[in-house]
């Protein structure tokens, strides 16, 4: 797939651009802090309704206005469509696809899909677990989108949990009303949890082939890699041992009774801290190189192929879950070249330059590889110039 046409208004340090790509390779370049990321961040938006920078939609929003749209117009296969999502401040965004009359914004995931490479994605290596699980759930909305409805029921069910936990916290005895809303938000976390976690799991067994196969061929196969799912329910961890429960082997129901189980036998503890302490929003994956977890012990070159090698293998099941001609996914290159050394450089440029469009930015030209060096844009700030 590709996007001909981009259309912003107010949006980031844009208060109108049109941005006419083409097929192919696409470079955008320009000093750094003129605009290029805003650009391929507004095609990243699209196709997942968040961002890959921020947390939260306001930053989007051009100083002082109220509302930012992006459009687009996307061909996939032989299909062409209008997209358009308006992003307002303090209230729910909307979408129309081919100018029909506007509706919830989650109404276009899946529509656009995009692998993106940037910078932040060191984070996947070396931060925290929420981003791990945020690149597992992006993946899993974006091969089957009715599957963020059940991250945003997830969601709402540990807010709404946690706020009676809370308002309970350091009773030693609950009244029975208590008692029953309790359970009832038990087993939806259960549920809706379980759903969640074999969804990830799902995603997880066919990235991991690729990913092994990506990070060997970027790493010279000094060392193997893996990734493996770690549950909430081995309770507390030390980031250095690797994970003992495997649930990669069990169905939905399994691990709905497995999270109830959990819960009920902690009851005193959730409620001494009152916060949820079982469930998909308190896992992680664990990234390994050899016998050692990444995360502290991989060097930077290793951490960076590492996460091209996670980004490559999110382009390869994309790819294996719709094979038509034309229906593969936007490659987003964010200013990752200067970052990498030659070799790393030209391995991945080799690896993404058949796609059937690639977008492109850097500070510079010559931090760009001979094999992606296609249609030219120079960015200054607030303009995008077809060169």
């Amino acid at each position: 797939m590709y996007i001909s046409q981009l259309s912003l208004t107010s949006f980031r340090s844009y208060m109108q651009a049109d941005v006419h790509l083409a097929p192919g390779v696409n470079v955008l370049v320009g000093p750094n802090g003129v605009g290029k990321t805003n650009i391929v961040e507004s095609i990243g938006y699209l196709a997942n309704l968040s961002s890959h920078r921020v947390s939260s939609d306001a930053p989007l929003l051009n100083f002082g206005s109220e509302r930012a749209l992006i459009r687009a117009t996307l061909h996939r296969g032989s299909q062409q469509m209008q997209l358009e999502v308006e992003i307002t401040s303090g209230k729910h965004n909307r979408a129309r696809i081919n100018r029909a009359n506007p509706v919830r914004a989650r109404e276009i995931l899946g529509l656009v899909r995009t692998v993106l490479f940037a910078p932040e994605d060191l984070a996947l290596i070396k931060g925290d677990p929420s981003n791990r699980r945020r690149f597992l759930d992006e993946l899993l909305v974006a091969l089957r989108p009715i599957e963020a409805g059940t991250k945003n029921d997830y969601e709402r069910i540990v807010k709404q949990r946690n706020a009676l936990l809370k308002s309970i916290r350091g009773k030693s005895k609950l009244n029975a009303s208590q008692e029953n809303t309790l359970k009832a938000w038990d087993l939806q976390l259960a549920a809706c949890g379980a759903r969640l976690i074999r969804g990830r799991l799902n995603v997880l067994a066919l990235l991991r082939p690729y990913m092994q196969a990506a990070y060997a061929d970027l790493a010279d196969g000094a060392k193997a890699a893996n990734a493996v799912y770690r549950s909430s329910l081995e309770g507390e961890w030390d980031e250095n041992s690797l994970p003992v429960q495997n649930l990669e082997n069990l169905g939905q129901e399994e691990i709905q009774d497995l999270l109830l189980d959990a819960i009920e036998a902690n009851r005193a503890r959730e409620l001494d801290r009152g916060v949820s302490l079982f469930g998909p929003h308190r896992d992680d994956v664990v990234l390994t190189l050899g016998q050692a977890p990444a995360k502290g012990y991989a060097s930077h070159g290793e951490t960076w192929s590492f996460a091209l090698a996670l980004r490559l293998a999110a382009y390869r099941v994309f790819g294996d879950d719709d094979p038509r001609t034309g229906s593969g996914p936007i490659l987003i290159l964010d200013d990752v070249f200067a970052e990498l050394d030659a070799t790393r450089r030209n391995r991945l440029a080799h690896i993404v330059a058949g796609a059937e469009q690639v977008l492109v930015t850097a500070a510079v030209m010559d931090d760009v590889p001979d094999a992606l060096k296609g249609h030219f844009f120079q960015v200054s700030p607030g303009q995008v110039v077809d060169a």
